[in-house]
């Protein structure tokens, strides 16, 4: 595909549903290869800006407006290596999330189902005890209880928290739920199925909401690696990365005067 069909930052700016300015904005970024420009500066944009601006769009959806931006940088830089680096990078993290999902689902399950383990001493465990045997640390048992996770007792003479077994067994959930980046709202009726009935139906639905989240993912960064791969052909076929003319010059003189002023 050649470079040849001249576009107004208009035409982008509509194509994408964002102002000019924004479109400016992308070519400022590296989003967009530089423009090349008539001989009074006006920018001229061509085929390969709006190839670009459609394989941001659909990788911005993927991979996210920083990822995105970065990978088009690159491209435009001239290192498409480095740009397929960062598309490998993103998968890889992509991947640890799913088989972290597969080990907390697996580790959960095992959890849901056992009764509360009996404490290492009875009459409940205090908040430190709770917090070194799991690991984490003791500000982080109190948000969770301030987010209403969690509702250890209280010792009537001074008022310090008490975890029961069951308390304990909570905290154990929490703790693996946070651990592979689910939300407090998505813990919540986890908690509540179990306090409630002792099911894991609940956690076996959020699980399942969060492995669907992954397929999801996946698909839509498969489709912006295929955008992306399409504007790398476009680059090929214009032989350049810049969007400029292949000799190099950058400059258009054979736009007429009255069609400047559409290419501000």
């Amino acid at each position: 595909m050649t470079n040849d069909r001249r576009l107004r930052p208009v035409d982008l700016a509509r194509l994408a549903g964002v102002s000019t300015q924004q479109i400016r904005n992308y070519e400022d970024a590296g989003v967009l290869p530089p423009t090349a420009r008539t001989a009074s500066g006006y920018r001229v944009f061509g085929e390969v800006h709006r190839g670009a601006l459609l394989a941001y769009r659909t990788l911005m959806r993927g991979y996210g407006p920083v990822t995105a931006t970065a990978i088009m940088r690159t491209v435009h830089e001239g290192d498409v290596p480095g740009a397929l680096a960062l598309l490998d990078a993103a998968h890889a993290a992509l991947h640890e999330e799913r088989v972290s999902l597969r080990a907390a689902s697996e580790a959960l399950e095992l959890l849901a189902a056992e009764p509360p383990a009996p404490l290492p001493r009875s009459g409940g465990l205090r908040i430190g005890e709770v917090a070194v045997l799991l690991g984490v640390r003791t500000s982080a048992l109190r948000v969770w209880e301030g987010a209403g996770l969690l509702t250890p007792g209280r010792e009537r003479a001074t008022g310090y928290r008490v975890y029961e077994p069951a308390d304990v067994r909570d905290a154990r959930l929490v703790h693996t739920l946070r651990r592979s980046h689910y939300l407090f709202d998505q813990i919540r009726p986890v908690l509540e199925g179990l306090r409630r009935e002792g099911s894991s139906a609940a956690l076996r639905a959020a699980v399942a909401a969060r492995g669907e989240a992954l397929t999801a993912r996946t698909r839509v960064m498969i489709e912006g690696a295929g955008a992306l791969h399409a504007h790398l052909d476009r680059l090929t076929a214009a032989g350049t990365t810049t969007g400029s003319p292949p000799d190099g010059s950058g400059t258009l003189t054979s736009v007429t005067d009255d069609r400047r002023a559409q290419y501000p």
